[in-house]
Protein backbone atom coordinates (compact mmCIF):
# COMPACT_ATOMS: atom_id res chain seq x y z
CA UNK A 1 0.00 0.00 0.00
CA UNK A 2 0.90 3.75 -0.73
CA UNK A 3 1.95 5.83 2.32
CA UNK A 4 -0.29 8.41 3.10
CA UNK A 5 1.30 10.26 6.09
CA UNK A 6 5.12 10.21 7.27
CA UNK A 7 6.19 6.39 6.22
CA UNK A 8 2.48 4.84 6.98
CA UNK A 9 -0.18 3.48 4.76
CA UNK A 10 -3.09 3.17 5.78
CA UNK A 11 -3.01 0.27 7.68
CA UNK A 12 -0.17 1.34 9.83
CA UNK A 13 -1.16 4.76 10.45
CA UNK A 14 -4.76 3.07 11.74
CA UNK A 15 -2.31 0.74 14.11
CA UNK A 16 -0.25 4.16 15.37
CA UNK A 17 -3.57 5.89 16.14
CA UNK A 18 -5.47 2.30 17.69
CA UNK A 19 -4.49 2.91 21.12
CA UNK A 20 -6.99 0.02 22.67
CA UNK A 21 -4.85 -2.03 20.75
CA UNK A 22 -2.09 -1.35 23.14
CA UNK A 23 -3.55 -3.34 25.94
CA UNK A 24 -5.10 -6.45 26.58
CA UNK A 25 -8.58 -5.72 27.34
CA UNK A 26 -9.37 -1.94 27.00
CA UNK A 27 -12.74 -2.18 29.35
CA UNK A 28 -10.80 -3.21 31.96
CA UNK A 29 -9.66 0.72 32.83
CA UNK A 30 -13.24 2.09 31.52
CA UNK A 31 -14.13 0.01 34.81
CA UNK A 32 -11.59 1.32 36.84
CA UNK A 33 -12.44 5.00 35.46
CA UNK A 34 -16.06 4.71 36.55
CA UNK A 35 -15.13 2.81 39.68
CA UNK A 36 -12.79 5.48 41.14
CA UNK A 37 -15.11 8.35 39.78
CA UNK A 38 -18.07 7.13 41.77
CA UNK A 39 -15.91 6.04 45.15
CA UNK A 40 -14.81 9.97 44.73
CA UNK A 41 -18.01 11.13 44.51
CA UNK A 42 -19.36 9.41 47.27
CA UNK A 43 -16.82 9.96 49.50
CA UNK A 44 -15.56 13.63 49.08
CA UNK A 45 -17.55 17.04 49.79
CA UNK A 46 -18.63 17.87 46.37
CA UNK A 47 -21.21 20.07 43.89
CA UNK A 48 -22.47 17.81 41.20
CA UNK A 49 -24.06 18.28 37.61
CA UNK A 50 -23.26 22.20 37.61
CA UNK A 51 -24.35 23.67 33.89
CA UNK A 52 -21.82 26.33 32.87
CA UNK A 53 -24.16 25.94 29.39
CA UNK A 54 -27.55 25.66 28.57
CA UNK A 55 -27.27 21.87 26.58
CA UNK A 56 -27.79 18.69 29.06
CA UNK A 57 -24.31 17.71 28.40
CA UNK A 58 -22.63 21.17 30.01
CA UNK A 59 -22.53 20.20 33.10
CA UNK A 60 -19.33 20.21 35.71
CA UNK A 61 -18.33 18.03 38.89
CA UNK A 62 -16.70 20.44 41.53
CA UNK A 63 -14.74 18.71 44.39
CA UNK A 64 -13.53 22.11 46.96
CA UNK A 65 -9.92 21.98 48.45
CA UNK A 66 -9.92 19.91 51.85
CA UNK A 67 -8.28 22.80 53.43
CA UNK A 68 -7.57 26.57 52.59
CA UNK A 69 -8.20 28.86 50.23
CA UNK A 70 -8.54 30.44 47.85
CA UNK A 71 -7.10 27.37 46.30
CA UNK A 72 -5.61 26.33 43.02
CA UNK A 73 -7.88 24.71 40.54
CA UNK A 74 -7.45 21.88 38.37
CA UNK A 75 -9.45 21.38 35.37
CA UNK A 76 -9.56 17.72 33.98
CA UNK A 77 -10.48 17.11 30.23
CA UNK A 78 -11.38 13.48 29.51
CA UNK A 79 -10.62 11.44 26.83
CA UNK A 80 -12.51 8.85 24.73
CA UNK A 81 -11.49 10.22 21.02
CA UNK A 82 -14.18 12.71 21.44
CA UNK A 83 -17.05 9.79 21.55
CA UNK A 84 -16.80 7.76 25.07
CA UNK A 85 -16.75 8.76 28.35
CA UNK A 86 -17.63 11.78 30.94
CA UNK A 87 -17.16 13.85 33.55
CA UNK A 88 -18.68 10.86 35.59
CA UNK A 89 -15.63 8.98 34.77
CA UNK A 90 -13.27 11.38 35.12
CA UNK A 91 -12.71 12.15 38.67
CA UNK A 92 -10.60 9.61 40.16
CA UNK A 93 -7.73 11.66 41.17
CA UNK A 94 -10.31 13.69 43.12
CA UNK A 95 -9.32 12.46 46.69
CA UNK A 96 -5.25 13.37 46.14
CA UNK A 97 -5.88 16.61 44.10
CA UNK A 98 -8.15 18.53 46.60
CA UNK A 99 -6.26 16.66 49.84
CA UNK A 100 -3.14 18.33 48.45
CA UNK A 101 -4.86 21.66 48.63
CA UNK A 102 -6.84 21.97 45.03
CA UNK A 103 -10.26 22.03 43.66
CA UNK A 104 -10.82 19.30 41.05
CA UNK A 105 -12.89 19.98 38.39
CA UNK A 106 -14.28 17.27 35.65
CA UNK A 107 -15.61 18.60 32.67
CA UNK A 108 -18.71 17.24 30.77
CA UNK A 109 -19.17 18.27 26.94
CA UNK A 110 -20.98 17.24 23.99
CA UNK A 111 -19.48 13.93 21.98
CA UNK A 112 -19.11 12.65 18.27
CA UNK A 113 -20.52 12.32 16.33
CA UNK A 114 -23.22 14.12 17.45
CA UNK A 115 -21.42 17.11 17.70
CA UNK A 116 -18.38 18.09 15.86
CA UNK A 117 -14.76 19.01 17.62
CA UNK A 118 -15.35 22.88 16.95
CA UNK A 119 -18.47 22.51 19.56
CA UNK A 120 -16.58 20.39 21.79
CA UNK A 121 -13.78 22.82 21.54
CA UNK A 122 -15.90 26.22 22.47
CA UNK A 123 -17.92 23.91 24.99
CA UNK A 124 -14.19 23.81 26.96
CA UNK A 125 -13.72 27.57 26.21
CA UNK A 126 -17.30 28.15 27.80
CA UNK A 127 -16.11 26.18 30.86
CA UNK A 128 -13.07 28.52 31.80
CA UNK A 129 -15.19 31.82 31.26
CA UNK A 130 -17.68 30.01 33.75
CA UNK A 131 -14.71 29.08 36.05
CA UNK A 132 -13.39 32.14 36.05
CA UNK A 133 -16.44 33.96 36.93
CA UNK A 134 -17.69 31.21 39.38
CA UNK A 135 -15.14 28.74 40.71
CA UNK A 136 -14.66 31.45 43.77
CA UNK A 137 -17.99 30.40 45.61
CA UNK A 138 -16.73 27.21 45.28
CA UNK A 139 -13.18 27.89 46.91
CA UNK A 140 -11.35 28.20 44.02
CA UNK A 141 -8.97 31.22 42.76
CA UNK A 142 -10.27 32.16 39.43
CA UNK A 143 -6.17 33.74 38.69
CA UNK A 144 -4.73 30.02 39.11
CA UNK A 145 -6.55 27.61 37.01
CA UNK A 146 -4.64 24.91 35.42
CA UNK A 147 -5.81 22.17 32.86
CA UNK A 148 -4.78 18.67 32.26
CA UNK A 149 -6.64 16.11 29.68
CA UNK A 150 -5.72 12.62 28.03
CA UNK A 151 -5.50 11.95 24.59
CA UNK A 152 -8.56 13.78 23.11
CA UNK A 153 -8.68 15.48 26.28
CA UNK A 154 -4.80 16.51 25.89
CA UNK A 155 -6.06 17.95 22.42
CA UNK A 156 -8.72 19.79 24.26
CA UNK A 157 -6.33 21.28 26.72
CA UNK A 158 -4.05 22.15 24.21
CA UNK A 159 -6.66 24.23 22.21
CA UNK A 160 -7.15 26.24 25.58
CA UNK A 161 -3.45 27.30 25.39
CA UNK A 162 -3.82 29.15 22.28
CA UNK A 163 -4.39 32.84 21.75
CA UNK A 164 -7.10 33.43 19.74
CA UNK A 165 -10.08 32.71 21.90
CA UNK A 166 -9.78 34.52 25.03
CA UNK A 167 -11.05 37.95 24.24
CA UNK A 168 -14.21 36.46 22.29
CA UNK A 169 -14.81 34.93 25.94
CA UNK A 170 -14.33 37.57 27.96
CA UNK A 171 -11.57 36.04 30.23
CA UNK A 172 -7.91 37.09 30.25
CA UNK A 173 -5.44 36.05 27.89
CA UNK A 174 -3.39 34.30 30.17
CA UNK A 175 -6.61 32.53 32.37
CA UNK A 176 -4.46 29.09 32.01
CA UNK A 177 -1.50 29.29 34.38
CA UNK A 178 -0.49 26.06 33.68
CA UNK A 179 -1.24 22.74 31.44
CA UNK A 180 -0.85 19.25 32.15
CA UNK A 181 -1.63 16.99 28.83
CA UNK A 182 -1.72 13.35 28.58
CA UNK A 183 -1.05 11.11 25.75
CA UNK A 184 -2.07 14.30 23.88
CA UNK A 185 -3.46 14.66 20.09
CA UNK A 186 -1.39 17.58 19.03
CA UNK A 187 -1.25 17.59 15.61
CA UNK A 188 -4.99 16.42 14.11
CA UNK A 189 -4.18 16.47 10.35
CA UNK A 190 -3.12 12.69 10.28
CA UNK A 191 -6.15 11.43 11.67
CA UNK A 192 -7.80 12.69 8.82
CA UNK A 193 -6.68 9.21 7.43
CA UNK A 194 -7.53 7.09 10.06
CA UNK A 195 -10.46 4.61 11.42
CA UNK A 196 -11.21 7.72 13.95
CA UNK A 197 -12.59 10.30 10.50
CA UNK A 198 -15.22 7.69 11.01
CA UNK A 199 -17.04 9.34 13.87
CA UNK A 200 -14.52 12.69 13.68
CA UNK A 201 -15.53 13.66 9.99
CA UNK A 202 -12.55 16.73 10.21
CA UNK A 203 -12.15 18.03 7.03
CA UNK A 204 -8.30 19.46 6.28
CA UNK A 205 -9.34 22.08 7.41
CA UNK A 206 -10.88 21.66 10.63
CA UNK A 207 -8.22 19.13 11.44
CA UNK A 208 -5.69 21.95 11.14
CA UNK A 209 -8.24 24.64 12.45
CA UNK A 210 -8.58 22.30 15.96
CA UNK A 211 -4.29 20.83 15.88
CA UNK A 212 -2.64 22.93 18.52
CA UNK A 213 0.27 21.99 16.82
CA UNK A 214 -0.53 24.63 14.35
CA UNK A 215 -2.01 27.31 16.58
CA UNK A 216 1.07 27.53 19.21
CA UNK A 217 0.69 30.53 21.58
CA UNK A 218 3.27 33.40 21.57
CA UNK A 219 4.51 33.39 24.90
CA UNK A 220 3.11 29.80 26.80
CA UNK A 221 2.63 28.81 30.23
CA UNK A 222 4.26 26.34 31.59
CA UNK A 223 3.71 22.34 30.45
CA UNK A 224 4.28 19.53 31.68
CA UNK A 225 3.06 16.29 29.46
CA UNK A 226 3.55 12.33 29.65
CA UNK A 227 2.39 9.94 27.72
CA UNK A 228 2.73 5.73 28.57
CA UNK A 229 5.56 3.68 28.47
CA UNK A 230 4.04 1.74 26.37
CA UNK A 231 2.56 4.19 23.42
CA UNK A 232 2.92 4.04 19.97
CA UNK A 233 5.13 5.88 18.15
CA UNK A 234 2.72 8.21 17.00
CA UNK A 235 1.73 9.24 19.96
CA UNK A 236 5.27 9.51 21.86
CA UNK A 237 5.81 11.70 18.74
CA UNK A 238 3.01 14.08 19.44
CA UNK A 239 4.59 14.62 22.91
CA UNK A 240 7.76 15.38 21.88
CA UNK A 241 6.90 17.64 18.87
CA UNK A 242 4.55 19.57 20.74
CA UNK A 243 7.11 19.92 23.33
CA UNK A 244 9.99 20.94 21.58
CA UNK A 245 7.44 23.44 19.43
CA UNK A 246 7.04 25.56 23.16
CA UNK A 247 10.26 25.19 23.94
CA UNK A 248 11.46 26.85 20.69
CA UNK A 249 8.96 29.88 21.90
CA UNK A 250 10.61 30.13 25.12
CA UNK A 251 8.09 27.82 27.18
CA UNK A 252 8.85 26.30 29.76
CA UNK A 253 8.01 22.80 28.52
CA UNK A 254 8.97 19.87 30.44
CA UNK A 255 8.32 15.55 29.84
CA UNK A 256 7.98 13.33 32.84
CA UNK A 257 8.53 9.79 32.44
CA UNK A 258 5.81 7.50 33.68
CA UNK A 259 8.08 3.91 33.84
CA UNK A 260 4.92 0.93 33.61
CA UNK A 261 2.39 2.79 32.70
CA UNK A 262 0.40 2.86 29.37
CA UNK A 263 -2.03 5.00 27.45
CA UNK A 264 -5.01 4.12 30.22
CA UNK A 265 -3.82 3.73 33.31
CA UNK A 266 -1.37 6.92 33.39
CA UNK A 267 -4.76 8.77 34.20
CA UNK A 268 -5.31 6.59 37.46
CA UNK A 269 -1.74 7.29 38.26
CA UNK A 270 -2.94 11.02 39.37
CA UNK A 271 -4.65 9.56 42.06
CA UNK A 272 -1.12 8.70 43.54
CA UNK A 273 0.51 11.64 45.19
CA UNK A 274 3.81 10.02 44.92
CA UNK A 275 3.56 9.15 41.08
CA UNK A 276 6.58 11.18 39.65
CA UNK A 277 3.53 12.98 37.45
CA UNK A 278 1.19 13.72 40.15
CA UNK A 279 4.61 15.44 41.68
CA UNK A 280 5.21 17.78 38.94
CA UNK A 281 1.50 18.56 38.63
CA UNK A 282 1.82 19.43 42.60
CA UNK A 283 5.01 21.57 42.07
CA UNK A 284 3.27 23.35 38.75
CA UNK A 285 0.61 24.11 40.59
CA UNK A 286 3.07 25.35 44.20
CA UNK A 287 0.50 22.45 46.43
CA UNK A 288 3.22 20.79 48.82
CA UNK A 289 5.26 18.19 47.08
CA UNK A 290 4.94 15.41 49.80
CA UNK A 291 8.56 14.66 51.38
CA UNK A 292 10.47 17.06 48.92
CA UNK A 293 10.18 20.29 50.17
CA UNK A 294 13.17 21.47 47.70
CA UNK A 295 13.30 20.71 44.18
CA UNK A 296 10.71 23.03 43.28
CA UNK A 297 8.29 23.40 40.38
CA UNK A 298 9.63 21.22 37.83
CA UNK A 299 10.06 18.16 40.62
CA UNK A 300 10.47 14.81 38.64
CA UNK A 301 10.43 16.71 35.07
CA UNK A 302 12.96 15.55 32.11
CA UNK A 303 12.84 16.18 28.39
CA UNK A 304 11.64 13.24 26.61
Amino acid sequence: MATIYRDYDRAALDLQYNARATVPDFNVFMRQYAEESRHARETLPCALNVAYGEHADETLDIFPAAHGGPAPVFVFLHGGYWRLLSKDDSSGMAPAFTRAGAVLVAVNYSLAPAVTLDHIVDQTRRVMAWLYRNIGAHGGDPARIHVGGSSAGGQLAGMLLTDDWQARYGVPADIVRGAAPLSGLFDLTPLVHTHINDWMRLTPEAAARNSPMLHLPASPCPVIASHGENETDEFKRQTRDYLDALRARGGDASYVAMPGSNHFDIVLRLNDPDAPLTRAIFAQMGLPVAGDATRGPRAGAQRP
